[in-house]
Order: C-alpha cells, then structure tokens, then sequence
C-alpha cells in the first residue's frame, strides 16, 4: 500500500537567533515544522518556553508540529493545540493519562502524537490506537539534536505498522535522519521523517528536503 512521505524539518539545528531566516528557507519544501521543545527536566536540555513557542507558532508560514519533551505534559499540551499547532506529539514516559492527554489534544483541534523514546515497547501503548493520529518512534535519545542513527530501532518501526495497519495514522521517526538512513526508516514502515542536522547543516537546505522525500518516496511508492 502506498503511503504519503511528509518530511518535517527540526528547527532544532537551526539558528536560534534568526528563525524567521531559517524557517523562510525550507517553508516551500517542507510539509511542517518540527518544534521540539524541551524542560531540561523530562531531557537534559531546554530549548523554548511556552511563550517563545507560541511566538515561532504564530509567525511560522506552515503548520507546526510540537514534539513536547516536558515533564508537565498532560497539562500544557492541549494549550499548544489551542494556540495553533497542527499537530502536538506528547511522550508516554512522561504523560500521566496518556489516553485523556490525547483526547484533549484533538479536542483542541489538533492532530495527537504519541512518542515513545528507545527503550519504551510499543506494545505497552497499542491500547491507545484509537487515540492517537500519529506515533512517533525516538531513532535517538530524546533530548539533543546531532545524535547518530539506531538502527535497532526499525524492529519497533516495523512492529508499529503492524499495530496501525489500514488505519490512517502517521508513523514518525526523529533522530538521525539522513540521505544514509530514510530509506531504511521508509522500508520498516516510517512514512514522516524528522530532519534536523541533515536539513540545516546543508549546503542548500530546501534541495536536501527534495532528496530526502524522493529516497523515501522511491522505498513506498
């Protein structure tokens, strides 16, 4: 079965300093912004506050998606659905009542995410299916952008596709996303990639979103 390749870009490895700048150089080619924001408590980094996110929200010229790796999650993620995102991800590690969490989110008019960081089975959330438009499965550690690729996660990729099956619902990897390694994710069954260091760190950043979907779309299609 065909599936569609949306590849979203992580501002993560972009300049802090001039996002408008950054944001502006990929907007045509990307189909969301990844928006990681982090507490430095659920990981041990901090990127933005509510207040700058909802600022990079509203001035963004394409939609949002908020991987919030926070530990007070199950209270400030319906407000990023409510202040505009299009899709708001929250980490079952860290969410004390995931399935409500979720309905909140859609409840606010966004899509819901649900991630799950290397060492969390998949299986232990497949009850929430029902709940959820997109899971994203870490190819990292949660908490810092550069990291290398984990490989040993496409089993959990391949074993979340199966759990989906003919549902439409996303099926995200974030971490090491390269023209080395997406068709490997597309092959397992990943069909939105999250790009940070590969996008942002190229010469020319929009023709690597290109390079990216065609590889991946050349795995599915």
């Amino acid at each position: 079965m065909s599936r569609e390749i949306r590849i979203t870009p992580s501002i993560l490895n972009a300049d802090f300093q001039n996002l408008d700048y950054e944001i502006g150089r990929i907007a045509a080619q990307s189909d969301l912004i990844h928006l990681d924001v982090m507490d430095n408590i659920f990981v041990p980094n901090f990127t933005f506050d509510f207040q700058r996110a909802s600022e990079i929200i509203h001035s963004c010229p394409i939609p949002v998606d908020a991987h919030l790796m926070v530990a007070d999650v199950d209270h400030i993620a319906p407000a990023y659905a409510e202040t505009g995102c299009a899709s708001v991800t929250i980490h079952a590690e860290a969410t004390r009542n995931v399935g409500a969490t979720l309905r909140s989110i859609r409840k606010a008019g966004a899509r819901a995410g649900l991630g799950i960081k290397p060492g969390t089975s998949i299986e232990d959330y497949s009850e929430f299916i029902d709940d959820v438009d997109m899971f994203l499965i870490m190819t990292v550690e949660p908490g810092f952008g550069g990291q290398s690729f984990m490989h040993s996660m496409m089993d959990k990729v391949q074993r979340t596709r199966s759990i989906i099956g003919d549902r439409p619902i996303w099926l995200q990897v974030d971490g090491g996303i390269s023209l080395d390694t997406i068709s490997e994710a597309a092959q397992a069954g990943a069909d939105v990639f999250v790009a940070g260091s590969a996008v942002f760190k190229a010469d020319n950043p929009s023709e690597m979103i290109n390079s990216l979907r065609k590889l991946a779309d050349s795995v599915v299609n």
